[in-house]
């Protein structure tokens, strides 16, 4: 009897204990899901990050039935029926509606720190990309177009440079070729495609690095030396990317470790070269097949030069104005090193090193002093009170909001004298290495310096919704609890980049200058884009403001002119410009 009395305790102790458990997973299931629910969202956002693989590939599922759908809306139109309202605007609204669900499908493959992401969201590109070209390839679409820019339907000047850049486009992915030349031209299609995204993903999984010594890497800050991961031996790591290699060719003193990364560099990914062979190989096949000379006439077709011929041509007159200037230069850079270290031959790995010390010598400049001035934080600060002072902006950093790494920022934009919300952007900077198989290390993100739109601010029906920009860098955060300070030319580079996003957050009309910036509501465009990095490039310069009008203005006959004289362009004003653009 006592010990049924036991077991039932011991049973009743056990459940007990089960339920404490079931309980306490519970809770803390609720507190994961609560914590998920807690971050804010995005108000006019429709970009979505953290995205898992198994959403990733049902989002471009979505894009594409959704798109195959409105195409085929747009081919059962009859030809006695096609308008802007039944045609073209329905393929302009499903591009700028689709484009930040592409986008938040494509970005991960740069930054996610998951493998299984990085690959759903290759894979994902892969689809759309294909199913986009598919599109341009059909018929029963191309003639709805085509029949519209017949039938003299009244068309805005930015609805008309749509439809003619769709025309183009058909035409350009071979609609009127033969039904044998169109198989010819799919298989080919496809092979760059396959190619492309296979150079693009050796490039990505490239874990290649060199091992030295301190001594072998003087000259280099040691807050960088610090940075460096260390090999069992103690030797620094340098891995084959732009943010270690960079400071290397400018820095190091010794001139066989400038020569050794440079080679290792340029020999990265050697099974890319066959890749690389084979695509200009099919690149020309494709060119050829499309009645172009070559591939470079065909990319330049869409293009402001229109031809490979104008293109070479202004190549080469910049060549012969500088061939001069370059020849003495080239010549102090090569006597500068004969003097430091003595007959060896100067190749690619010494230009950066001893355009620094001539830049030492003849300017008295000490780049590792100004790096003091130049701490990450300090440098985005003053970028944000630049863009105050010049365009009338406030920024706000947005807590909580869901990001894809702890190190992410998320910025609100908005006009000082307003209040209006202007837009968002995302800053992922600083550097991080994933770990993978063979004990390697993988750089675990796009590894330079650039700006990815993640959603435009125009729709087009001309109405205005919230833009979101990504600028994304390499740097390390800090080292020894002490921000990554910057050099000049890294400064720079950031400066010209924050230009970036300011051209895409800064849209508010449906043509125009914002300010210098022209702008179209349809998606495939291809616009001017370098206006506001341009002025912020001259920023880093100005101790004084220049009064923002004048400023435009100058910047606005600058381009002018250079446009003007070096593309032998016959336009007299910027809204002739404008239009050369958008024809």
């Amino acid at each position: 009897m006592a010990k049924q009395k036991r077991d039932r305790n011991n049973l009743i102790a056990l459940t007990g204990a089960a339920a404490l458990v079931a309980i306490a997973v519970n809770f803390a299931i609720s507190a994961i899901n609560n914590k998920h629910r807690k971050k804010k969202d995005v108000p006019g956002s429709k970009v979505r990050v953290n995205l898992s693989a198994s959403e990733i590939t049902k989002l471009a599922e979505s894009i594409i039935n959704k798109s195959k759908q409105v195409h085929d809306a747009v081919a059962s139109v009859s030809l006695e029926k096609v308008g802007y309202v039944n045609v073209i605007l329905p393929l302009a609204e499903l591009e700028a509606q689709q484009f930040p669900l592409i986008q938040s499908c494509v970005f991960p493959k740069w930054l996610s720190t998951s493998e299984d992401v990085r690959k759903a969201s290759a894979e994902a590109e892969r689809k759309i990309d294909g199913h986009i070209t598919m599109c341009r390839k059909r018929e029963d679409v191309y003639r709805v177009v085509k029949a519209l820019t017949v039938t003299g339907d009244r068309l805005t000047n930015d609805a008309k440079s749509f439809t003619r850049f769709l025309v183009r486009e058909f035409e350009r992915n071979g609609v009127n070729l033969t039904l044998s030349k169109k198989e010819e031209l799919q298989r080919l299609t496809a092979n760059i495609d396959e190619l492309s995204m296979q150079y693009i993903c050796n490039l990505d999984d490239d874990c290649s690095f060199l091992l030295f010594t301190d001594m072998e890497l003087e000259g280099l800050p040691q807050e960088f030396l610090k940075s460096l991961e260390r090999s069992e031996d103690g030797k620094r790591k340098i891995i084959m990317r732009s943010h270690q290699i960079s400071p290397v060719l400018e820095l190091c003193k010794v001139g066989s470790t400038r020569r050794a990364v440079a080679i290792s560099y340029g020999h990265r990914c050697e099974a890319n070269v066959t890749i690389l062979e084979q695509l200009i190989q099919l690149r020309h096949k494709l060119a050829r097949l499309l009645g172009f000379a070559n591939y470079a006439d065909y990319a330049t077709d869409d293009r402001m030069a229109k031809s490979s011929s104008k293109v070479f041509e202004f190549l080469e007159s910049l060549s012969a104005s500088l061939n001069d200037l370059a020849y003495r230069e080239l010549s102090m850079l090569k006597a500068l090193k004969k003097k430091e270290e003595g007959e060896s031959p100067f190749g690619m790995e010494d230009l950066s090193y001893y355009v620094k010390r001539i830049k030492d010598q003849q300017f008295h400049i000490n780049f590792g002093v100004i790096r003091q001035y130049f701490p990450i934080n300090l440098v985005l600060s003053g970028i944000f009170k630049i863009c105050q002072d010049l365009f009338g902006l406030g920024f706000k950093e947005v807590e909580g909001a869901a990001v894809w790494h702890p190190d992410v920022q998320l910025f609100s934009v908005s006009d000082l004298s307003s209040k209006e919300l202007v837009g968002y952007f995302y800053l992922d900077l600083y550097s991080r290495i994933l770990k993978i198989c063979y004990n390697l290390n993988r750089v675990g993100k796009y590894a330079h310096t650039c700006v990815i739109a993640l959603q435009n601010g125009l729709l087009s029906s001309g109405s205005r919704q919230i833009p979101v920009a990504l600028l994304v860098s390499q740097f390390e955060k800090e080292v020894d609890g002490h921000p990554r300070l910057l050099q000049f030319s890294e400064v720079v580079n950031l400066f010209h980049e924050f230009g970036h996003v300011l051209s895409d957050l800064l849209v508010k009309e449906c043509t125009g200058f914002i300010p210098i910036i022209i702008v179209s509501v349809f998606p495939g465009m291809k616009v001017y884009q370098q206006g506001h990095s341009l002025i912020l490039r001259q920023q880093k310069y100005a101790l004084d403001l220049l009064p923002c009008a004048d400023m435009l203005n100058s910047c606005s006959l600058a381009i002018l002119t250079s446009c003007t004289e070096l593309l032998k362009l016959d336009v007299t004003s910027l809204s002739d410009l404008v239009s050369v653009w958008l024809c």
